[in-house]
């Protein structure tokens, strides 16, 4: 992330790339989900509003920390709040998310 803020596009996705591949959300639902997260931020900083959307659609599939007070209210991603995909991603993060749910993915 901090790539993405100095501008240092093409090292930032792949170290967040990276970190996903080396952690991925099947093994880890915490930690792998928060770079998935970390990883769409670095899209959003990065201008890949695509893969930003993309990989936190993927976050948003099962419950973690970005819900939808985060998707929201925080700056980070005023970059797609025009986008329909993601005022979407808003709206289904509302929904409440039971494990019926959960195990349906």
């Amino acid at each position: 992330m901090i790539d993405a803020g100095l501008g240092r596009k093409d090292d930032a996705i792949r170290e967040a790339r990276r970190a996903c591949e080396l952690l991925p959300m099947t093994k880890d639902a915490v930690d792998g989900v928060a770079f998935v997260v970390n990883l769409a931020q670095v899209y959003t900083w990065t201008g890949e509003k695509d893969l930003a959307i993309e990989a936190l659609a993927k976050a948003l599939s099962i419950p973690n920390d970005c819900h939808y007070g985060e998707l929201r209210l925080h700056p980070i991603w005023d970059p797609l709040r025009d986008d329909l995909r993601f005022q979407k991603l808003m709206e289904d993060a509302k929904k409440p998310f039971g494990m019926k749910d959960y195990a349906a993915r």
